[in-house]
């Protein structure tokens, strides 16, 4: 199973032009997350798909690789799609440039999960629910589960509701936007029109569910410290201060 991972990076963003640049701890944010995605046993190929010379540059200056692609791509996934379409490869992992505290074990699970079941189009990641804020939060993207890990539905609403079962006792995950596609997958991931669900929720994930696409889970421990905004750097460079160097 020949796997690319691919980290979508641009520099244009509305609440935080040049993200990928932000300097955390004295690097720059897309360093951190190639550094611990390259940590992941089972890749045989990491890329930054881009479309600024100005991270493509630092990418470089690093030692990562960098694939160019087109500025007006609609999403992350589109991205990704652009930057594999000419490779060689079964697997494709889509990771989020603005997780620093990115960690590599999670790539592996998910790795895993593409690997035990060949005839799988996609996989993602859950993690536990730990407080009712978390649950009630429409950021954080909740999952409901069914048999072995396949994602029901993913939204920005408190599911599944907790009527006769106890919150704490309730099986409740939380979505962490990671995906793994077989390649063909993707491609056709892309080209579909958005959804009516994808479009009222704005979650890109459930343009497949509305297809009928098998989504599967893999169950990580995630502590979730993306950068959405120059506020959130902060808590990312508290949470890698405190980590040691084998986390």
């Amino acid at each position: 199973m020949r796997t690319v991972a691919v980290i979508p990076a641009r520099y244009g963003s509305t609440r935080f032009p040049g993200k990928p640049l932000a300097p955390i701890l004295g690097r720059p944010m897309i360093r951190w997350v190639w550094e611990r995605a390259a940590r992941a046993r089972g890749l045989d190929r990491l890329v930054v798909a881009t479309d600024d010379e100005r991270i493509a540059r630092e990418v470089k200056r690093f030692g990562g690789e960098t694939v160019m692609t087109p500025v007006d791509c609609p999403t992350g996934s589109d991205r990704v799609h652009a930057a594999v379409r000419e490779m060689e490869c079964d697997v494709v992992l889509n990771l989020q440039g603005d997780e620093p505290t990115l960690d590599p074990s999670a790539l592996e699970a998910l790795l895993a999960l593409m690997s035990q079941d060949p005839s799988l189009p996609m996989g993602t990641l859950v993690a536990p629910i730990r407080s009712r804020e978390e649950f009630d939060n429409p950021n954080v993207v909740k999952v409901a589960l069914g048999e072995e890990g396949r994602c029901l539905y993913f939204s920005r609403s408190p599911v599944p509701f907790c009527r006769e079962v106890a919150f704490e006792a309730a099986p409740l995950w939380r979505h962490v936007g990671i995906y793994a596609f077989r390649k063909e997958s993707l491609a056709a991931f892309t080209s579909w029109p958005r959804g009516t669900l994808e479009r009222t929720e704005s979650l890109e994930q459930l343009r497949a569910l509305e297809r009928g696409v098998v989504i599967r889970a893999a169950r990580v421990q995630w502590p979730g410290c993306a950068v959405d905004s120059p506020e959130d750097i902060q808590a990312a460079e508290a949470f890698l201060r405190a980590a040691s160097p084998d986390d």
